[in-house]
């Protein structure tokens, strides 16, 4: 297919799935669907389509990470001290399990544990429309759950940005200097982020027609200095929007006015990209198999765990709140593919962040909310609930 009929079915394609994942009362299966896609566009789409896509792709991740940390409100940290530990706890005791499969998988040790940080972790930007609507959760108990999911994915962020620098510079001494200028580069971040929240607010205010543009070129450059300082763009995005208080304009935040440059078009290419990247060989392959294999098999620890030593509450399906892990395994997978791991390795962890989120999304009961449509700040919604 030419790089025209490639963007008029995929432009078809972003219209589309939205709105029928919405009609099916699966709003979450978005992100799922269009990795499928991906997949299925590979053997139609030449070596020029698809460096275009990962390309316009990489852009997408920037965006879709900025607006994940945009919409965590972090509570106080008394009131995370809880969630903490059992986050911990359960994060801890499946990393036996994960590094079992990825040594068996052909993972070094490092890779490996970039793994069992991306598949303990959990999208809080999939799971939340299943949290919101889940029908067996207390109070106490709902509260408990958010700010557990919330805890996963940041985890998995921190322990990504650590891991990545092993794999830079290997596991010697001087990952202790990476690490500090990488804790350097945060703490920048988060000491201009009020300052910059300022900037964001004057652009809904006063900017009319070039409003979603200058929005989108503000978050790029911030992450491009960022990038420069040591700090990769994508986790430069998450500090940010994770530090930035939301600004509002007419009812309407950072991430309503961006949408339809994030969340209509580049956030669905760069899941695509990551479907382009998954041959369909390897889904009929000892790899296939092994994906397959491992999201069944850690979906099953998280059973045990939830029924006998670590249940946050609700009914026996309320673990798989926990499960949605897509968007911090593609992260992960990012992260690998810059580092020149095997294909074939990058295919399997994506393989079990795709079964492992679609088996736990189709198990959840059904919602009919977009993760457009989620205009209030994630922690602070879990009060009114």
């Amino acid at each position: 297919m030419s790089h025209i009929e490639v963007i008029i079915c995929l432009l078809l394609l972003f219209m589309a799935v939205p709105d029928l994942c919405r009609k099916l009362g699966r709003a979450s299966l978005i992100y799922p669907v269009f990795i499928l896609i991906g997949v299925l566009l590979g053997p139609l789409a030449n070596d020029e389509v698809s460096t275009m896509l990962h390309a316009a792709g990489k852009v997408g991740f920037v965006l879709l990470l900025f607006e994940v940390g945009l919409e965590i409100d972090l509570p106080r940290l008394r009131e995370l001290l809880a969630p903490l530990r059992f986050a911990g706890i359960w994060a801890l005791v499946q990393y036996p399990v994960i590094l079992g499969v990825g040594n068996l998988a052909g993972l070094r040790l490092v890779e490996s544990l970039v793994a069992a940080a991306a598949l303990t972790g959990c999208s809080v930007s999939m799971a939340y429309p299943g949290w919101k609507h889940y029908p067996s959760l207390a109070a106490d108990e709902r509260s408990l759950v958010l700010h557990v999911m919330i805890l996963l994915e940041m985890l998995t962020i921190v322990l990504l940005s650590a891991e990545t620098a092993a794999l830079q510079a290997g596991l010697r001494w001087t990952i202790l200097l990476k690490l500090a200028g990488i804790v350097a580069v945060v703490l920048l971040v988060a000491r201009f982020a009020l300052h910059l929240k300022r900037l964001f607010q004057m652009i809904l205010e006063r900017a009319t027609h070039w409003r979603t543009h200058l929005l989108v070129l503000l978050v790029l450059v911030v992450c491009a200095v960022g990038e420069r300082l040591g700090l990769s763009a994508s986790k430069t995005a998450f500090f940010l929007g994770l530090f930035m208080s939301r600004a509002e304009h007419d009812g309407k935040g950072i991430e309503e006015s961006m949408s339809p440059i994030s969340q209509r078009f580049l956030i669905p290419i760069f899941f695509v990209s990551l479907g382009l990247q998954v041959e369909w060989a390897a889904l009929i392959s000892w790899t296939g198999l092994m994906g397959v294999g491992t999201a069944g098999l850690l979906l099953g620890v998280r059973e045990i765990l939830h029924r006998r030593w670590l249940n946050a509450g609700g009914d026996k399906r309320a673990f798989l709140l926990l499960c949605p892990n897509l968007t911090v395994v593609a992260l992960a997978a990012s992260v690998l593919l810059e580092q020149k791991a095997s294909p074939a390795i990058v295919a399997w962890l994506l393989l079990v962040g795709f079964f492992m989120s679609l088996f736990s999304l189709l198990l959840l009961p059904r919602t009919g909310t977009a993760p457009e449509d989620r205009g209030t700040p994630i922690a602070a919604s879990s009060a009114s609930e």
